[in-house]
């Protein structure tokens, strides 16, 4: 399934986050939750997807995904906190 998204994983409220973009939302936060991904997220421990946005075509997402990673912390914070403000994990909602 072709599905690009960008997406912020933390590993609690207010903690370290981690941004990506994917072709496959579900199957990549799989590999995050199973320690199949080496590197910063695994440690660091980054396993709660706390935001995501979809996208129709990958180049949009990679271009949201560059913009979001040069925001300050406290925008990245406010965006989440705008849409899932007790930092719950959204990976049920994409199963």
């Amino acid at each position: 399934m072709y599905s690009p998204a960008v997406y912020i994983l933390a590993n609690k409220p207010n903690g370290t986050l981690y941004i990506g973009t994917t072709s496959n939302l579900q199957q990549r936060v799989w590999q995050y939750k199973n320690n199949l991904v080496d590197g910063f997220s695994k440690k660091y421990a980054i396993h709660t997807l706390v935001y995501f946005e979809p996208f129709d075509e990958m180049y949009p997402a990679i271009c949201r995904e560059r913009q979001l990673k040069r925001w300050n912390r406290a925008w990245k914070i406010q965006l989440i906190e705008s849409s899932n403000p007790k930092w719950l994990d959204l990976y049920p909602s994409i199963l």
